[in-house]
């Protein structure tokens, strides 16, 4: 399934939602035009290497940040910035800009330590970088689904030779993808398989989405009140 656009829209610019995907481009065009050797040295020194964090040493925790700028080719930065494009302009709209990216940060720290911390308890992957805005943005996805249960997700459904375009529930679509991140990550622990197995950092998706899940609410706190979409109601 490939998600086309959401069906809430902002009702304010998304300032630091675009401004993220564009530091993500820059960043990106940056790496592709390191030569080999330096961007084995960009991915080793800004991606979380598990090998290389000392949780005594607060100088060696910088790419739990750092990691969430670096995507490692063309596909993982444009799926991750499509997604963040659909998602994060209604979370910036209810949370406020200087909220939103302060929140996007954090989650993609949780996200980032949750994947350290899975990486210990395999004790496999040690020298293996994770990087990718995937946890931060995993955050943003876990902020909608509690934000917008309602609306609708326009998805492209391939099915044989063609393709359907099929309104899904955000609650349900967002459900499902979380759903399909944990059971690959106890997959992944009950194997001891390396800990990012297929090149996905299962753990930090989990982390991301839960951080946003929990923690989005609180970060409304204090907002000044406003109409809400009918979106924006739980359904239940």
């Amino acid at each position: 399934m490939f998600p086309i656009r959401d069906t809430v829209r902002s009702r304010s610019f998304p300032f630091f939602n675009w401004a993220i995907i564009i530091l993500n481009g820059l960043i990106f065009f940056y790496q592709v035009n390191l030569p080999m050797s330096g961007l084995e040295n960009f991915v080793q020194n800004f991606g979380i290497v598990p090998s290389r964090i000392d949780l005594a040493n607060p100088l060696t925790w910088y790419p739990f940040l750092t990691h969430m700028w670096l995507h490692g080719s063309l596909f993982h930065i444009l799926s991750n910035m499509w997604t963040l494009f659909i998602f994060g302009d209604n979370v910036e709209d209810r949370l406020g800009s200087s909220r939103f990216i302060l929140f996007y940060l954090l989650g993609g720290i949780a996200a980032g330590v949750a994947q350290y911390v899975v990486a210990g308890y395999i004790g496999q992957g040690q020298d293996i970088p994770s990087l990718g805005a995937s946890g931060a943005i995993a955050a943003v996805m876990g902020a909608y689904i509690l934000f917008f249960p309602r609306a609708r997700v326009v998805t492209l459904v391939p099915i044989f030779l063609f393709g359907w375009f099929v309104n899904i529930p955000a609650f349900f679509y967002l459900g499902v993808w979380f759903v399909s991140q944990l059971l690959s990550g106890l997959v992944q622990l009950s194997t001891q398989q390396g800990v990012i197995a297929g090149g996905v950092a299962w753990w930090a998706h989990i982390g991301g989405f839960l951080f946003g899940l929990l923690l989005a609410k609180p970060f409304c706190a204090g907002r000044c009140p406003r109409r809400e979409y009918t979106d924006e109601y739980f359904p239940w």
